[in-house]
This record gives C-alpha cells, sequence and structure tokens, in this order.
C-alpha cells in the first residue's frame, strides 16, 4: 500500500514534517518563502522537494501546474502567528492574519481527504472569535468539517510547555475524530524536564562534526540521540560582563524578581532574565528573543539545546548563521507533537 501524500505549507525546517514522516506519511514537498528554512527542510527531508515562495503572493494555479505534485491526500501548516502571539502586538489588522486564506486556496485545488492548520492560542480569541469563525466558514463553504483543540506539547512528551491550536479539516463529514491523548503529566507520567533534556550538552561549544562529551543522561536523551554519532549546532553566546554577573544572581527557575531592585528594569519585560527550572519543561522556545536561559549554566541555550527542546532528534542539523537557527527552532511545530497528531490523522482518517 502507497504512503499517504503531504504537502507543507509554511514549512519552515519542517518540524511538523518531521512528526509526519515519522508516522509513515510521505512527505512531498515544502513551501516557504524562507530561503534558509528551506535548505535545513531539504537538507534532513532529502526525498521531498522544496519551494521557495510568498503564498500571499503565489499564483497557485500555475505553481501546482509546474510543480506536478500529483494527488495530495493531506495538507499541513502553520501560518505564521506574529499577528496573534502573545509576545507580539496582537494586532487584528496585521497582515499576516489572513495568511489562511492562500492555504484555504491550495485545499481548494489540491482538494485533500484533510488537513491540519496550526497557530498560536490567541488565533481563536482576536477580534472576539473573528478570525477561528471565518477560517471554520470559509473551509466549511468547500466541503470540509473542522474541528480544533488547544495542545500542549509537555503534555505529549516535549520537554516545553508550548500552547498551541491545531484544526483538523476532513471532507465531508468530520464524523468522531478524536485529538490525541496525553501521554505525560495529569497523574499519567511525569512530564519531560529541561535538565532530562539537555543535561548531557557541556557548557562550553562543540565544533560541529565533534563527538559527544558525555553518555546519555537519561532515557529522553537515549531517545534524541538514536542514530547520532556527532553533535551539530551546539555554539555557546557569548555575553557582556555585566550581562554575566546578572544571570548568576538568577537562581534556577528563577526570574526578574530575584534580582536586586536596581537590576529588575534593565530589561523592560515580563519574562526578562528568566530561568529554566531543572525540574520541569521548559517555557516555550521564541525565536532567539534571549530573555530565557540555562537552568545551570550564565548563558542562554545553544540552538542545539534549544532544538532538543523541541523535541528535535541530534540528527536533524540546522543550516544558516546562528540567529536563523534559533528562528528556524523557535517557529517549528514540535515533531513528536508531530508525530502524535499524525498517528490520530493516520488510524482515524487514512
Amino acid at each position: 500500500m502507497s504512503k499517504c501524500k503531504v504537502l507543507d505549507l509554511f514549512s519552515g525546517c519542517g518540524g511538523l514534517s518531521l512528526g509526519f514522516k515519522k508516522a509513515d506519511f510521505e512527505v512531498i514537498a515544502g513551501l516557504d518563502n524562507d530561503p534558509i528554512a528551506l535548505e535545513t527542510f531539504k537538507y534532513n527531508h532529502v526525498s521531498a522537494k522544496a519551494y521557495c515562495s510568498d503564498i500571499s503572493v503565489i499564483d497557485i494555479k500555475n505553481f501546482l501546474k509546474t510543480a506536478n505534485l500529483g494527488n495530495i491526500d493531506l495538507i499541513i501548516g502553520g501560518p505564521p502567528c506574529q499577528g496573534f502571539s502573545i509576545s507580539g502586538k496582537r494586532d487584528i489588522l496585521d497582515e499576516r492574519n489572513g495568511l489562511f486564506k492562500p492555504y484555504l486556496r491550495f485545499v481548494q485545488l489540491l482538494k485533500p481527504k484533510a488537513f491540519i492548520l496550526e497557530n498560536v492560542p490567541n488565533f481563536i480569541s482576536m477580534g472576539n472569535g473573528l478570525y477561528k469563525s471565518q477560517l471554520i466558514s470559509l473551509f466549511n463553504s468547500i466541503g470540509y468539517e473542522v474541528k480544533f483543540k488547544i495542545l500542549n506539547s509537555s503534555e505529549y512528551g516535549v520537554p516545553q510547555s508550548r500552547r498551541r491550536v491545531f484544526f483538523v479539516g476532513i471532507k465531508g463529514k468530520l464524523n468522531s475524530f478524536e485529538f490525541p491523548i496525553p501521554t505525560h503529566g495529569k497523574n499519567l507520567r511525569d512530564f519531560i524536564t529541561t535538565r532530562e533534556a539537555i543535561s548531557d550538552l557541556p557548557e562550553e561549544s562543540i565544533l560541529d562534526g565533534k563527538e559527544y562529551v558525555s553518555s546519555p543522561l537519561s532515557n529522553y536523551q537515549k531517545t534524541i540521540r538514536e542514530g547520532s554519532k556527532f553533535v551539530y549546532n551546539h555554539q555557546i553566546t557569548k555575553h557582556s560582563e555585566n550581562t554575566l554577573r546578572i544571570i548568576s544572581l538568577v537562581p534556577d527557575g528563577g526570574n526578574y524578581k530575584d534580582l536586586p531592585q536596581k537590576f529588575q528594569n534593565i530589561r523592560n519585560v515580563n519574562i526578562a532574565w528568566t530561568r529554566y527550572s531543572s525540574a520541569k519543561p521548559s517555557l516555550t522556545i521564541d525565536t532567539g528573543h534571549r530573555h530565557h536561559f540555562h537552568y545551570e549554566f550564565n548563558r542562554v541555550p545553544t540552538v542545539r539545546e534549544s532544538a532538543r527542546l523541541q523535541s528535535f532528534p541530534d540528527t536533524f542539523i540546522f543550516k544558516g548563521a546562528k540567529t536563523h537557527q534559533y528562528r528556524q527552532v523557535g517557529n517549528a511545530v514540535p515533531p513528536i507533537l508531530g508525530f502524535e497528531i499524525a498517528k490520530s490523522i493516520k488510524e482515524q482518517i487514512f
């Protein structure tokens, strides 16, 4: 039996694609307007095509004719969320807020059996629910029943507390589709902690392609290191002496409130000077704002540590400059969460 074929829109580096690939879907192609993220996508998804284009202005009919993707069973992807994000301005007029409409056009033309659309939780409340209602109405109008739910990645074995809303649309009737049941926490099994995720990675940099300096120190590390003999993307950030001194005053799991009064207002954001807690999943990985610090070391996490907290395996290598690598990691869907969603899609729809 042939595998179900997937098209990833707004693919970025391919975190969601990786989850579906692990669930034995065939990722045909990724489409994004970021050429460096697509370089990472192509490097790690060698059998998939990578298309660099702005979905908001692309001639979709002409693109599909030229790309010759064949039959697509499933469309996945997450339109940019900055217009809805709690860390952004939450501007209802932000032009990026309407990027689900070109996504809908792809669905309308390719007629897949199902689609999955991911975004930040504020998507369903912004404008008193205007965008959520519009999205559901528009997909209903082209023959898709839609169901949505906010999922927290930490409840599915990802060492990061990251809440995102997922819309699942099925052509025809939705029937009784259910989102995946949490596998961790809530009296099931403890969450994966930050320490379990990254404690084997050293305080100092490791040159790309060098061997690990430690054996795995947790079951999560054993799993995340499968198939990998060498370390990549573990170059530390050098901070100023003043920054190092301030970080050193914040305890494991602490934040700016633990600092002397004279330092508390140096950074005027409520997440400033926050250390991850070694005994909990990390806070949400962002795209490089540099406000979160390692639970033990006086520095921000490396790209590899951030990727671990996003549940990327060590075999997944990020391309481009370090700042761009951080952005790719922060914009991605955690692959382990993607895998759990993919399993539910496969079992119930395909």
